[in-house]
């Protein structure tokens, strides 16, 4: 009797009214559906060609990588049978040149890091640190960013830069927590600011390595022995 009383007075219950709602909008309900799937079934593609162009990115790059491993006993080596190699080591280089002006992330950092060693092997170190500088802009977000500084301050030491190097190996230890050598770093800090004649900056890096590394088995060994040097009057 309730349920007649309230349906004379026009009263729906919340499922009565949505079905009504549903049954009127019915159209435009599937349209929008529709749209819907046509957005995800976009959304998971791009994602689908994104994983597929990565893949044949890396793919590309592991090619490199095996060409260069091939290359690496002639390049910048001056024995008889590498002349015929260096057409092929000019190739490559054009090739890594081309994949990282078209290439972003991780694939591009690699084939920045293989220009880094090819410049590295044939003592251009001026290029080097550029690719390795690179290579860690490239893998900012990813454990190759450490790495790549790294090598970028050992060419930036071998031209003498001894303010460039403690820079990229600063930079290098905020990612402290995932790499490895960041002790290593470190007390390469300490000692360029001991050849600069910085003392008191060299004491202040050496000591911070054995407060945040104060079990490492060697670099944190060197830094002490450092610091009692450094501390004879």
């Amino acid at each position: 009797m309730a349920h007649e009383k309230n349906a004379k007075h026009g009263d729906l219950s919340f499922t009565e009214k949505l079905s009504e709602f549903l049954q009127k909008n019915r159209k435009g309900l599937i349209v929008c559906l529709a749209a819907s799937i046509v957005i995800l079934a976009g959304i998971l593609a791009g994602f689908t060609i994104k994983d597929k162009l990565e893949s044949g990115a890396l793919s590309k790059v592991e090619e490199f990588s095996r060409r260069y491993e091939a290359l690496r006993v002639f390049i910048g080596s001056e024995e008889a049978d590498a002349a015929s190699k260096q057409a092929d080591i000019a190739a490559l280089q054009e090739e890594l040149n081309a994949f990282t002006a078209k290439n972003r992330g991780y694939p591009a950092a690699r084939a920045w890091a293989i220009a880094g060693n090819i410049y590295g092997d044939l003592k251009n170190w001026a290029d080097s640190e550029k690719a390795w500088s690179s290579a860690a802009k490239a893998a900012a977000k990813t454990y190759y960013a450490p790495i790549s500084l790294f090598n970028a301050a050992a060419a930036a030491e071998e031209q003498g830069n001894n303010a460039g190097a403690i820079d990229l190996y600063t930079r290098a230890l905020d990612f402290a927590s995932v790499f490895p050598s960041a002790p290593r770093a470190q007390f390469s800090i300490g000692r360029l600011q001991e050849a600069q004649g910085n003392k008191a900056a060299a004491l202040e890096a050496y000591r911070t390595l054995l407060s945040k590394w104060p079990n490492d088995q060697v670099w944190s060994n060197l830094a002490h022995s450092r610091i009692v040097t450094l501390s004879i009057p």
